[in-house]
């Protein structure tokens, strides 16, 4: 079992910065690979990074690009999303999610391939 938690979120102006966290409970934190994914109103439910489970791997949406970076501290079983340059269509609700069936380099950007999830943290970028 793996219960995770985000935090971070907040109300921010465009151009500002924002770090989430996710802290996991449990003991296979370590082994699984981590996601951030968002979901505006009205919208679908899409894809921000991933983080491979030895951080060695990471991959992004085009539109997060440059700006945002996934990090994971596997002593503090945190995954963290450093948001910079934020704009207003980054407004959205930010959760995150573990895919205990990754290999160690393998990157998951599949929402359907994740086992747990968080309940998300709303961010707001006002303009």
């Amino acid at each position: 079992q793996l219960q995770l938690a985000e935090s971070g979120g907040g109300l921010v102006q465009a151009g500002g910065s924002l770090r989430l966290s996710c802290a996991a409970s449990g003991r296979t934190f370590n082994s699984a690979a981590m996601g951030w994914f968002r979901q505006a109103p009205g919208k679908e439910r899409e894809f921000v990074a991933a983080i491979s489970r030895n951080g060695a791997s990471t991959s992004y949406a085009d539109s997060v690009k440059g700006r945002f970076t996934i990090l994971r501290d596997n002593a503090k079983s945190t995954v963290y999303l450093q948001m910079n340059s934020l704009k207003p269509e980054d407004t959205a609700v930010y959760s995150c999610a573990a895919d205990r069936n990754a290999l160690g380099w393998t990157v998951v950007v599949l929402p359907g391939a994740y086992d747990y999830w968080g309940q998300g943290t709303q961010v707001t970028v006002s303009s």
